[in-house]
């Protein structure tokens, strides 16, 4: 089967289950695992890369994000150092690391759990690429887990930007996570996110499915 018939294929069988899906209890959400990445400000792009560098697409992402061919080192305490972090774009205002807490043990820094953007007080970082590295005085976080929706999709769901919700995982270790923030935009897939700690603990693989239920 073709690359394009198995993705329209996909697409038909998500659209059919979330349209036969009932608000509240039970609405399923796919998973998807995220592992450590790098937002960059095009300001640290060019330190790193190289005066004038411009990110290259790998793959694209939602919400006209896309996974680059640029990966990176960082560095911890004590010159603990993780390689090969890949680099999402496109570059934002502000550079942001997001990390597992399994990570954060490994640099030897102790990082909080935060929304996306919320890097105020949040911990130091080094990165090092080809042609240079930077030093943040702060923005390394490990993601708080969340939910992205198109408007559509929390219509169905009966729940509303900024919502908190309980997600349960019907598998051998019978998970449910809390405190789960629905986030809502035009340009969202339905998707879970959740870290690489939260998957391994709780024997979830990318693209298994878990129902919202309303906290």
């Amino acid at each position: 089967m073709e690359r394009q018939e198995l993705e329209s294929l996909t697409r038909m069988i998500v659209a059919s289950i979330q349209k036969n899906q009932k608000k509240g209890d039970g609405f399923l959400v796919p998973v998807g695992v995220s592992n450590r990445h790098i937002h960059l400000s095009q300001a640290d792009v060019e330190t790193l890369f190289g005066p004038g560098h411009q990110l290259t697409k790998k793959k694209e992402l939602m919400g006209g994000q896309f996974a680059c061919e640029e990966c990176c080192t960082i560095v911890g305490l004590k010159l603990r150092a993780i390689e090969n972090v890949r680099v999402l774009g496109p570059a934002r205002k502000a550079t942001q690391v997001e990390i597992s807490s399994t990570d954060a043990r490994k640099l030897g820094i102790s990082v909080p759990v935060r929304e996306s953007g919320d890097t105020a007080g949040s911990a130091p970082i080094a990165i090092v690429g080809p042609k240079g590295a930077v030093y943040c005085k702060e923005g390394c976080i490990v993601a708080a887990r969340h939910i992205h929706m198109a408007p559509a999709d929390a219509a169905r769901c009966g729940v509303s930007d900024g919502d908190y919700v309980s997600v349960s995982v019907d598998n051998e270790r019978g998970t449910t996570f809390d405190r789960v923030k629905i986030r809502v935009d035009e340009s969202f897939t339905l998707e879970m996110h959740i870290d690489t700690d939260e998957a391994n603990a709780s024997e979830i693989r990318q693209g298994d499915y878990a129902a919202i239920r309303r906290s």
